[in-house]
């Protein structure tokens, strides 16, 4: 298996990551240890989770995530595992509850009691990748570099990442790092598949420029890929579930990964998948992870037999020819010029 460095750091992770984020909510503790044995086992060695986790259907800092991940790497070599965390971050970002719920922002008191939680549930003293889950806009970026600077001085934290930012926010924190002599963002965890190809350019620009690491997660495009809602009777469904919510920002993530345009493609996808004799899921993966700028992508799952076609991605290079195709379709529905 093919072993990549995360940036500039010495994290070297397997080219696929288990995202945890349905532990807790879609997935209990037994089913989410047979989930992490299976990945284990598989030759996975990077794992992530966050202190908001699990997500919907409740937005309140639980921890209940990582409390399942904690006890589960009881059971295995600490230092066989690259550990992944998050700091919930601002009131910016798109999971927003409301601010009685408890949820914090990047200021060093925030992320100072967020790292000493985590630690705590995950019965670890260290976190291999600390993330920012959300960039703060209102919190000064000098002071959330300094306080995560303090938690790699302390130990706590091996190396630290972000996740949904832009390109001129990371930058932004680059400097700030560089110029202040703090540690730097190695990683940025941002949403990446062939249905949101928007970090190709930019994002994959600075990646490459300053040698950080994209971690795409949501490489199926919130399971739109894996031709599910294409199906003429889709069942239920997280998108389909939230087509008619009466939570407003669930209407907005369904119009946003579930529309007219997205369908239209994944439909396309299918075909290719069937004519190379690959199973849209495998193929959708192995694209989101083999640019030279990806170090591994966040996969997710419910059961440990979602996990099979997900992990055949692994070792997986799609040729050019079928890149093309997919390039295509793209140019075609997604973003046609002219």
């Amino acid at each position: 298996m093919e072993f990549r460095y995360i940036g500039r750091s010495g994290l070297r992770v397997s080219p696929i990551c288990l995202g945890t984020m349905t532990f807790g909510s879609q997935c209990d503790e037994k089913n989410a240890f047979k989930i992490m044995d299976k990945a284990y086992d598989f030759g996975v060695n990077f794992f992530d989770t966050a202190e908001l986790y699990p997500v919907p259907p409740s937005f309140e800092l639980s921890g209940l995530t990582e409390e399942m991940v904690g006890r589960w790497l009881k059971t295995k070599p600490r230092d066989s595992l690259i550990l992944a965390s998050k700091v919930a971050g601002a009131a910016s970002g798109w999971f927003v509850p409301p601010i009685r719920h408890g949820y914090t922002a990047c200021d060093r008191f925030h992320i100072e009691r967020a790292i000493e939680g985590s630690l705590k549930r995950l019965g670890t003293d260290y976190i291999d990748l600390y993330q920012m889950h959300w960039p703060d806009t209102i919190v000064p970026i000098e002071e959330t570099m300094r306080a995560f600077d303090s938690l790699v001085q302390s130990g706590k934290v091996r190396y630290i990442g972000t996740s949904n930012d832009t390109a001129r926010g990371t930058m932004k924190s680059l400097m700030v790092s560089k110029y202040e002599k703090l540690a730097r963002f190695e990683s940025i965890q941002n949403n990446f598949s062939l249905l949101n190809r928007r970090d190709l350019t930019e994002i994959g620009a600075l990646c490459r420029e300053e040698k950080i690491s994209l971690l795409p997660y949501s490489p199926l495009g919130g399971g739109v890929l894996s031709g599910k809602y294409n199906q003429s009777t889709v069942g239920s469904g997280r998108f389909s579930d939230y087509v008619n919510s009466t939570n407003q920002r669930q209407r907005l993530m369904a119009a946003r990964f579930l529309n007219d345009k997205t369908l239209a493609s994944t439909q396309e996808y299918l075909r290719i998948a069937h004519e190379v004799g690959l199973n849209p899921v495998t193929m959708a993966i192995a694209w989101s992870k083999q640019f030279d700028f990806v170090a591994s992508t966040i996969i997710g799952a419910t059961t440990a037999e979602q996990l099979d076609v997900s992990l055949a991605a692994m070792d997986l290079t799609l040729s050019s020819e079928i890149l093309q195709k997919l390039d295509a379709v793209h140019a075609k529905i997604l973003y046609p010029m002219g």
